[in-house]
């Protein structure tokens, strides 16, 4: 090493050091409820080995069904704003931030026992892929009660005043809302590692049913933090009941129409919740400046368009499992390095996103999905055997190499996001303000599986029969591309504008 080049180490030593330094120097105790609960989101990936094997061996769904009903589960998040308005203005036993955790617990708690009776068989008053969506069901409302809980105390938690009573600095304040979220994705993604390992353990030992009782610990862990840790009191105030009540009203609308088997009631929930959520969220957001609504309609948009493209469905794991050969083990193996490089790329990465415009953010990010996109493509495509024959290596070491380069970006691109709710989060409505931020992002799930649901009824992909998925997948990287990219053209530069104005005046 060169005089030239020698000055250089020791900066490059700096920012790795305050890159790993900064979310442990960010870490308060009063954090813990809010992390726990994030953290239990992550770990319930413990069944998700069990639950795929048991999906392929013992129920009779298909790709296209299974797509469809991913559409129903990204339901509960879209009417977020339900349960926001409940935390907000309902305490329950002089609880508003607790209870609601304990009870968002229980339900999770109750879904894992009724996954548990169908893979035992000692619930038998439904078949048992009904008895799969009722399960999957109950936990996912469970997850969104705990959630929005949770998004609430991320914006309470920060110290608006120092410790003799005067106001603290506008810039440190939303410093240190951005690294909540931070340390929210972090234990998210610890969460995941957690339990990747075990996950592996328990589904190639014991039962499906052994494996679902296990994850009885998840709800645990989420209110433990609830349970040891004190909640500050959030001021209450009156329902909104044009929220709560909309809201309840939308949710029936929703649950009636997926028991009636309306025709295209999927579509028709979506294009009515689109136009609920977009209303409601007006409502919150009609007094605040001109360049914070700018700010976040251009983000909003942008982000959207990010999180709705398709994905391939349960085609391509179904592919892995019969013609390359991943059995539980290897497939447990992914999850847990995927788990960890995602972790670790949230703590290098995600300080340096939160001051990055979001534009840029999920242009990078974009492009480097679609690159790292193409290895999938190409295993289905039979390379692992020119690889196999030419450099000695197969299928299973290019799912590795693939898993580790794509997994540290799987997370970031909801930091951005969730940061300028933060900042921007209203005093006495901020878990309704999330809720009604989520539903819409959650909205564009919905989007996702939708097309999802779409593609793999046009590209025909079942047990044992792959021959389309190629082009399926190569369909799906081609939207994954496209759609982001024009949403960042034509709105990024607004977009970037707003926002440099809109952060001056945050709402608090």
């Amino acid at each position: 090493m060169t005089d030239a080049t020698w000055p250089s180490w020791p900066g490059l030593r700096q920012k790795l050091e305050t890159a790993l330094l900064t979310p442990v120097r960010a870490f308060r105790l009063r954090y813990l409820p809010l992390l726990m609960v994030y953290f239990a989101y992550g770990a319930l990936g413990i069944i998700t080995i069990a639950e795929s094997f048991w999906i392929k061996s013992s129920l009779s769904l298909t790709p296209a069904e299974l797509a469809a009903l991913s559409v129903w589960l990204t339901l509960p998040w879209t009417i977020k704003m339900v349960f926001g308005e409940l935390v907000d203005a309902v305490p329950v036993m002089g609880s508003q931030r607790r209870a609601y955790v304990l009870i968002g617990g229980a339900l999770v708690a109750l879904g894992l026992l009724t996954l548990a009776g169908a893979a035992g068989g000692w619930l038998a008053f439904a078949p048992p892929q009904d008895l799969y969506r009722i399960g999957s069901f109950l936990s996912v409302v469970g997850v969104v009660l705990q959630d929005v809980a949770a998004d609430a105390m991320s914006t309470e938690v920060v110290e608006r005043v120092n410790s003799d009573g005067t106001p603290r600095d506008l810039a440190d304040i939303n410093r240190d809302l951005g690294m909540v979220q931070v340390l929210g994705r972090l234990a998210l993604s610890l969460g995941m590692v957690a339990v990747a390992g075990l996950g592996v353990f328990l589904a190639s030992v014991f039962s499906y049913e052994t494996v679902f009782l296990a994850g009885l610990i998840i709800p645990l862990t989420s209110v433990s933090g609830a349970l040891l840790v004190r909640i500050n009191s959030a001021e209450t105030r009156p329902v909104d009941w044009r929220i709560l009540g909309g809201g309840l009203a939308f949710g029936a609308a929703v649950m009636a129409t997926a028991v009636s088997g309306v025709p295209y009631g999927q579509e028709i929930v979506f294009v009515v919740s689109m136009a609920v959520v977009s209303a409601m969220l007006w409502r919150v957001v009609g007094d605040l400046d001109s360049k914070t609504q700018e700010t976040i309609l251009y983000a909003a948009i942008i982000i959207f368009a990010f999180r709705a493209t398709p994905l391939v469905g349960q085609g391509y794991t179904w592919f892995t499992i019969d013609v390359l050969g991943f059995d539980e083990a290897f497939q447990g193996t992914l999850n847990q390095l995927g788990a960890l490089l995602a972790l670790l790329g949230i703590w290098l990465f995600s300080d340096a996103i939160t001051g990055r415009p979001i534009p840029f953010v999920l242009f990078w990010l974009t492009i480097i999905g679609t690159v790292l996109s193409l290895p999938s493509l190409a295993l289905t495509l039979g390379i692992s055997e020119w690889t196999e024959a030419n450099f000695g290596f197969g299928a299973r070491t290019i799912a590795i190499i693939d898993t580790a380069a794509s997994s540290p970006f799987l997370q970031l691109s909801m930091i951005p996001l969730l940061t300028l709710c933060a900042i921007y989060a209203p005093e006495k409505r901020r878990a309704t303000w999330f809720a009604l931020m989520g539903s819409l992002m959650n909205l564009a799930l919905v989007a996702a599986a939708l097309q999802t649901k779409y593609l793999n009824q046009i590209f025909v992909v079942d047990r044992g029969a792959y021959d389309n998925l190629p082009l399926l997948l190569g369909v799906v990287m081609g939207i994954g591309l496209c759609v982001p990219l024009a949403a960042i053209l034509v709105f990024g530069n607004k977009l970037r504008g707003a926002e440099v104005d809109g952060r001056k005046k945050p709402r608090q």
